[in-house]
């Protein structure tokens, strides 16, 4: 099987792990044991169970403790619904891989999370991009989405927030999406890595897996509940589709640790408070980002409704890999060009680590960008 080189994955690989200030970080910040046990109400407790695990593959598709505590993210799932994974990357991965066959046809929309249209090209699929535009604020074009789902296509990818726009798909609009995948008989999956992060009222988003007999939700630990080092996420879906899943996981996974298991479903026994205090980082900083880009005439952006990263426009002839790595060197900010995306001319900066480092990080971007404003 031959695939495309993943931009996002190569670029921060190279370089996050000796930039100063890290704002391609799409993690709120992270949190550490300590902080998730605090949210406990007996974290000594947890402690002790902790160090009595033993380490054993475990539950293979996860704990009953677990799949509980990820149903109640959802309003019509069960844990017969659900299979565990590693990371909502691995959650992707097996989905398309038990759902997508040579020669299907599968709509992705573009820019997003890039296993969404590279793995089933390197399947041998047939796959049509859904282009989200700045003037429709980076959302589906729905007339569009109806010509391009033409009876007998396999699967539609979509991504809710978007990454890495930070655009969010509204319940009507999900529904309306829903209805065109069901007029023609596609599955809809859509990555929610980010659900849960909506800046402006309720928090979590419609899911298509509530709304829709062939809708599945991948999500996982890493963005909305700080937890990346967990490497844990999840499928949810038609009991159908998840024996499928589980089916091509045997060749994968395994299981996911056993400690990482354990601190997931601790995690989200007390989400509403990790959630709370995420949403208060996450709107925080939305502000800063807002106040620094229309601050700076040479850049530009369509405002993020939801997640933790906004696409930046800006005004100066560079490719944007020479700007970051210009960028980089001078200033020792990491932000993502928007080419490890495929969509040159803009930049992804994540906004939700440490307001510290993104006060700092967006300081020195302004001070980068001043040799460009006097030319």
């Amino acid at each position: 099987m031959k695939i495309k080189d993943f931009g996002v994955e190569i670029w921060m690989n190279l370089y996050e792990n000796d930039c100063q200030w890290n704002l391609a970080e799409t993690c709120v910040e992270s949190l550490t044991v300590n902080e998730l046990l605090e949210f406990c109400e007996n974290g000594e407790a947890e402690w002790d169970a902790i160090r009595h695990l033993k380490m054993t593959y475990g539950a293979i598709e996860g704990t009953d403790r677990l799949k509980n505590a990820i149903c109640t993210l959802y309003q019509n799932v069960t844990p017969k619904n659900l299979t565990v994974t590693h990371g909502t990357i691995g959650a992707n991965a097996l989905t398309i891989l038990s759902l997508v066959d040579t020669g299907d046809k599968v709509i992705s929309v573009l820019p997003t999370y890039q296993q969404h249209y590279s793995i089933p090209e390197s399947i041998g699929a047939d796959v049509h991009i859904l282009y989200l535009e700045e003037k429709d604020g980076f959302l589906p074009d729905l007339n569009k989405l109806r010509e391009m789902a033409t009876v007998g296509t396999k699967i539609i990818n979509i991504n809710n927030p978007n990454n890495p726009t930070g655009s969010v798909i509204g319940h009507e609009m999900m529904e309306e999406i829903v209805e065109i995948a069901r007029n023609c008989g596609a599955y809809l999956l859509c990555d929610e890595a980010y659900r849960g992060l909506t800046h402006e009222g309720e928090s979590f988003s419609a899911s298509p897996v509530d709304l829709y007999e062939k809708g599945i939700s991948t999500a996982g630990m890493s963005k909305t509940f700080s937890l990346a080092g967990l490497r844990l996420g999840w499928v949810a879906a038609p009991v159908d589709v998840i024996d499928r899943i589980n089916h091509q996981r045997d060749y994968h996974v395994i299981s996911v640790g056993v400690i990482d298991d354990y601190l997931a479903a601790l995690a989200l026994e007390n989400k509403d408070k990790i959630v709370a205090r995420n949403l208060e980082i996450v709107r925080t900083n939305a502000k800063l980002l807002d106040e620094f880009v229309n601050s700076e005439p040479l850049l530009s952006y369509v405002k993020p409704k939801g997640g933790t990263t906004a696409f930046l426009k800006y005004d100066i002839d560079m490719t944007s890999k020479d700007f970051c790595l210009k960028l980089l060197e001078e200033q020792g900010v990491m932000l993502l060009p928007g080419s490890a995306l495929d969509k040159e001319g803009w930049l992804r900066i994540g906004y939700c680590n440490s307001t510290e480092i993104e006060r700092e990080g967006m300081k020195r971007i302004s001070t980068f960008l001043k040799q460009f404003e006097e030319k």
